[in-house]
C-alpha cells in the first residue's frame, strides 16, 4: 500500500500513530523522515521515533541513533548516536550491532574499539545482516583483530554477495577473480553495479583500473558511467 499509494498510506499510518499503535509510530518517523506520502519533516520524524523508542521499539531506537549521528532532525551527536545503538545492540537488533560497530571501528562518539566492533560485526553477520557479514569478511581476510583466515573471508564475503549487500558481491567477486573464475566474478560485479551508491561506484572504479585480468579490469568503465549517471561526474 505505501509503495502504491504513498499519501493514502501516510494517512493510515499517521491516524494508527496517533491512536497509539507502536508500529504505525515507528513508520511514521521513517516516513516522515524519507519524506514518503507526507511532507518531510526531520524534526518531527525524530520525535516520533523518540516515542517509540520510549515504548521498547529496536529499530525506533536504532533510528534514533541515524538522526544523532547524521544530523537529521537535530544536531549530529555521534555520542548520543553511539548511546541509542548501544542500547538497542544490547537488546539484540542486528541493525544496531552494525551502526554501533562503525563507530567503534572509526571512533566516532566512542573510543575507538577494533575487537569490540569485530564481535558486533560478527554477531549481526551470524544473525544474517548482509552488511556485516561483508566487514567480518574484511577483518577475517586482514587478520585484523584475529587470526588470518582467507577462506573464512570468503566464505562470509560469498554469502553476503547472495544476501544482496552490493560492497560483499563485490569482495565476492574479487575472490572469484584471484580464483580465476571470471565468468562469476563479472556477474557480481554487475551485481554490485546495479545497486551500488555514489561512493561505492566511486571508489571501486579506481579499484577496478588496477585488476588483473583484462574482463574484470573492463568493467571500471562501467562503474564510471553510471557514477556519471547518477551524479553528472564520474569525480564527484
Amino acid at each position: 500500500m505505501l509503495k502504491d499509494s504513498p499519501a493514502r498510506a501516510a494517512q493510515a499510518i499517521l491516524i494508527a500513530a496517533g491512536a497509539g499503535v507502536l508500529e504505525a509510530q515507528a513508520l511514521l518517523g521513517q516516513i516522515l523522515l524519507d519524506g514518503q506520502g507526507i511532507e518531510q519533516d526531520k524534526p518531527l520524524a525524530l520525535r516520533w521515533f523518540d516515542i517509540a523508542a520510549q515504548r521498547g521499539h529496536l529499530m525506533a531506537r536504532n533510528m534514533l541513533g541515524r538522526c544523532h549521528e547524521h544530523g537529521w532532525g537535530c544536531v549530529a551527536d555521534p555520542a548520543v548516536a553511539a548511546a541509542h545503538y548501544r542500547q538497542a545492540a544490547e537488546a539484540g537488533l542486528d541493525w544496531a550491532m552494525y551502526n554501533y560497530a562503525n563507530l567503534l571501528a572509526t571512533g566516532r562518539g566512542v573510543t575507538e574499539d577494533q575487537p569490540q566492533a569485530l564481535a558486533l560485526y560478527r554477531r549481526a553477520a551470524e544473525l544474517g545482516h548482509a552488511k556485516s557479514m561483508n566487514l567480518l569478511g574484511r577483518y577475517l581476510e586482514d587478520g585484523r583483530c584475529c587470526p588470518a583466515d582467507p577462506v573464512a573471508a570468503a566464505e562470509w564475503y560469498r554469502r553476503s554477495a547472495e544476501a544482496g549487500d552490493f560492497r560483499g558481491q563485490f569482495s565476492h567477486a574479487a575472490v572469484l577473480a584471484q580464483e580465476g573464475r571470471i565468468d562469476e566474478s563479472l556477474t557480481w560485479l554487475r551485481e554490485a553495479l546495479a545497486g551500488g551508491n555514489v561512493s561505492f561506484l566511486r571508489v571501486s572504479s579506481e579499484a577496478l583500473r588496477d585488476a588483473l585480468h583484462p574482463e574484470v579490469r573492463a568493467m571500471a568503465c562501467a562503474y564510471r558511467q553510471r557514477l556519471f549517471q547518477i551524479t553528472g561526474s564520474d569525480n564527484s
